[in-house]
């Protein structure tokens, strides 16, 4: 079994160093963190940031959300003189302060805009435009499958679903069936997103939808090797998991290089939440993680995981 395994735009989450060591452990096609396309309208500079990535990573999609045609086709012509492999739509992010000023899963309660959102984007680029969204806005308001029939329709060419409703979040169980109702109400390529923590999850999805693509969220965090563990499983049916001193050490190694690309006070900050994911799960490691959320250096951080390796044993294991 192969299929396409793609790393999810999470915002404050995949920078360039998470999205490279992703990359590095079968990552096939990465995504940015999220951007506004007003962001980019108004020339904001903090959002002209997000849109830096290295050739390394390609190939590489830029994510906009934004729920004004004209805006979103003039930032989509902005991002693609960086040369991204594709433009993605967010239309599928459940947060309070994106769906209140009507951006993401909030056009998915009206089609009409959306379609014209995705329209405009694609007549205004030659690179692919794709969509990711999910099942709907509630459960009494699940239309995932003729919003994907939209999405077709307006031009996009390639979507992801993400079967949960924006009332869930991130609660209950992702509904595969509906990914599967949308795979069948298309041509286009379909991208099941959803619960894929490891590779038993990632071959249910497969073959429960039928797919053409995974992508992975949550399941990445503080676990960039899933995307190694789930290509293993899938031509061997078996896996090796890497060592904690492996792991370890490539969240160390995402973290210098967090460093080099902002001031260390700010990459620390934002370091803490990956190194705490890393050490999730490990022995001993509730004391660790609330050493890691005071550390100020990167010095600080290296210590603090050096330390708790010599201490657990967990070196050479």
């Amino acid at each position: 079994m192969q299929t396409t395994l793609y790393l999810a735009p999470l915002a404050g989450i995949t920078d360039s160093p998470f999205r490279r060591l992703c990359k590095k452990y079968g990552a096939d096609v990465l995504c940015t963190e999220m951007i506004s396309s007003r962001g980019i309208y108004y020339k904001d500079r903090k959002t002209a940031e997000l849109l830096e990535f290295k050739d390394e990573e390609q190939p590489i999609g830029i994510q906009l959300f934004g729920n004004d045609p004209a805006i979103m086709a003039y930032a989509a012509k902005v991002v693609e003189e960086r040369g991204p492999a594709f433009i993605d739509i967010n239309m599928g992010c459940p947060m309070p302060k994106i769906v209140n000023n009507g951006d993401g899963c909030a056009l998915m309660k009206d089609l009409l805009l959306a379609g014209q959102i995705i329209e405009a984007t694609v007549k205004a680029v030659i690179c692919p435009v794709t969509v990711k969204f999910r099942a709907g806005w509630s459960a009494d308001r699940i239309n995932a499958v003729e919003f994907a029939k939209t999405a077709e329709k307006s031009g996009a060419s390639r979507i992801t679903v993400h079967p949960r409703t924006r009332d869930q979040l991130y609660s209950g169980k992702a509904d595969m069936e509906i990914t599967a109702a949308v795979k069948n109400a298309v041509k286009i390529p379909v991208i099941g997103n959803g619960d894929i923590f490891s590779p038993e999850s990632a071959k249910e999805m497969v073959e429960k939808t039928g797919c053409d693509g995974i992508m992975i969220a949550r399941g990445a965090l503080g676990n960039p090797f899933i995307f190694t563990y789930i290509k293993e499983y899938f031509a061997e049916g078996t896996y090796n998991t890497v060592s904690a001193e492996k792991s370890l050490s490539e969240a160390l190694w995402q973290t210098r290089e967090m460093c080099k690309e902002k001031p260390e006070k700010i990459a620390i900050a934002e370091a803490r939440k990956h190194l705490a994911w890393y050490v999730k799960g490990l022995r001993g490691s509730a004391r660790v993680r609330n050493d890691i959320m005071k550390a100020q250096t990167y010095t600080q951080a290296e210590q603090i995981i050096t330390d708790y390796l010599e201490e657990s044993g967990c070196i050479n294991e």
